[in-house]
């Protein structure tokens, strides 16, 4: 039998309703591409929104009609968030790191019908408008005056006269909670970028799972900075989480330099930030430059990419600040796993909780993972078998945007790319990419972990492990490095900085050193173009 309880669809726009009612005065503050700094709240969030999905009625657009973004963190592109969804529309986050022609490939893959950017974009907008051959409509999100004269954009709105001047009340359409919500494009594939299309079940249950307390821990005591752009994966899922919690949130905008971030978390009382490795990594440079301490934050979430070690360490041990480390996927909304300790862990020694805060975490609920070996038999969980990463769950994907690529899921599972260890604990570990680990004399040398040693060292900025072919051992690891500005190290040096930290076999045979190590869109380094950099290297000696 059924239970007896109300079926209500698990819609985006609840959350924006909620917001306002119970939280309505919760603030939301966001440096504009203006420079200035503007202030609203969920009360003002939620009729605006409302003003959005009466502006997009307006347009015509069916059920379902994909609307893009290119823009920054702000307070308009989170109107659109919730205007969008909640009128049964599907949000597009487009990414605009990447070259104009991939994006405009990716517009007319989706077949956006409008595309809503900030000014700051509008050279790229001017560089793709005549190839997307679906976008009918072209917002700016900026004031009337604002809006220039020679845009070059036929028709181009400005996005206050567009939505400024239509009703603040609207009834929120009912529809499937499997209706698609939101889709993004990942960079992780090979070939052109695939999407990720979410429902408006599988978004609100990640925010659900992703503010719970041994996940991100998010409350309305907080005031929450994501540094991680909405373009990305929905800045990890934290804007519906916010409005789910109450939250306040803080937008950078356009400028993510180390002082300007710093900055914004100081003024506003940031206590919960979420951002990559990289972002972290100018910021910490600034404070430390300027002999500067946090007076607010409590704890940060890194994801993206591994932490390296000197990171954790310099965020707990020097400025008090909890780092979750985090692992996902555009493919899993993205959230998998967050690094938060058990009480077994609290009263280890520093250097055995540092093992443990390296380690990319425990699923949270929701999240399935298994290791399998190549023939797809389970691994076990003792943190020293390691083998290719599944896994599964209501906001991991079943498939790709139509049908791209064929079925990703293997029995039901989906295999990440990722290889990792799971401990009795259930914490997991990610040793490599699959297509990044260095095979050398049959066994497995895991880039990340050369490149962790490296950037240990006090003079290295950046690391990168890749493996170069040899006659004798398939392959050999070599380290790529930026230094430090002002700082000197030498091949020798950084290779005996090595001695006694990982077996002899394991330590690089060469260090590079580079003006800067390619990254992509979303911060990560990019092994693909680096070995193309390095492309007519040669090991030592061959």
């Amino acid at each position: 039998m059924h239970g007896l309880m109300q079926n209500h669809p698990l819609l985006i726009s609840s959350m924006i309703d909620f917001a306002e009612r119970h939280h309505g005065e919760g603030e939301i503050v966001s440096r504009r591409v203006e420079g200035d700094i503007h202030r609203s709240n969920y009360k003002t969030l939620a009729a605006r929104s409302r003003q959005v999905a009466h502006a997009l009625d307006g347009l015509g657009l069916e059920f379902s009609s994909r609307v893009a973004t290119l823009a920054w963190n702000g307070y308009r592109h989170l109107e659109l968030y919730f205007g969008v969804s909640g009128t049964g529309r599907v949000l597009h986050t487009l990414n605009p790191r990447l070259h104009p022609e991939q994006i405009a490939w990716i517009a007319n893959h989706a077949e956006d019908s409008v595309l809503c950017f900030d000014l700051s974009f509008l050279p790229i907008v001017k560089a793709i408008h005549s190839r997307c051959t679906t976008i009918r409509h072209y917002v700016a999100l900026c004031d009337a005056d604002k809006l220039p004269a020679d845009s070059g954009i036929p028709g181009l709105l400005s996005y206050e006269a567009w939505m400024g001047a239509q009703p603040t009340a609207y009834v929120w359409p009912i529809f499937d909670e499997n209706s698609a919500s939101s889709m993004c494009y990942t960079s992780g594939t090979t070939g052109n970028p695939k999407a990720a299309l979410y429902s408006h079940r599988s978004t609100l249950l990640h925010a659900l799972a992703g503010a719970l307390p041994d996940a991100l821990s998010m409350s309305a005591r907080d005031a929450v900075l994501p540094v991680v752009p909405m373009f990305h994966v929905n800045a990890w899922g934290l804007p519906y989480s916010a409005a789910m919690t109450g939250a306040k949130l803080v937008f950078p905008g356009p400028a993510m330099d180390g002082k300007s971030i710093f900055e914004l978390i100081e003024a506003e009382k940031v206590t919960f930030a979420a951002g990559v490795p990289t972002v972290w990594q100018m910021m910490l440079g600034h404070m430390q430059a300027g002999g500067l301490r946090f007076s607010t934050l409590k704890r940060t979430v890194i994801g993206g990419s591994a932490c390296p070690p000197a990171m954790i360490t310099a965020f707990n041990d020097t400025y008090g600040v909890e780092v979750l480390h985090a692992w996902g996927m555009t493919e899993m909304s993205p959230l998998g796993t967050v690094c938060t300790l058990k009480n077994k862990h609290l009263e280890l020694e520093p250097q055995d909780k540092l093992r443990v805060r390296l380690k990319q975490g425990r699923g949270i609920f929701g999240v399935d993972m298994k290791i399998v070996d190549p023939e797809g038999q389970e691994l076990p969980w003792d943190g020293k078998a390691f083998g290719d990463l599944l896994v599964r769950g209501p906001w991991i994907i079943s498939a790709y945007f139509k049908g791209e690529g064929g079925s990703p899921l293997v029995d039901g599972w989906f295999p990440t790319g990722d290889v990792a260890t799971i401990d009795p604990d259930g914490y997991m570990q990610i040793t490599d990419r699959s297509k990044d680990v260095i095979k050398s004399g049959g066994e497995w040398i895991s880039s990340i972990d050369v490149e962790n040693i490296a950037m240990a060292h006090p003079a290295v900025a950046m690391a990168a492990c890749i493996g170069m072919k040899h006659p004798k051992w398939d392959e050999r690891p070599i380290i790529a490095v930026v230094k430090k500005p002002g700082s000197t190290v030498s091949r020798d040096e950084l290779i005996a900085f090595y001695d006694g930290k990982t077996a002899k076999w394991q330590i690089p045979d060469d260090v590079v050193f580079l003006e800067a190590i390619p990254l992509g869109g979303t911060g990560k380094m990019q092994k693909t173009k680096l070995r193309e950099v390095l492309k007519d290297y040669t090991l030592p000696g061959l």
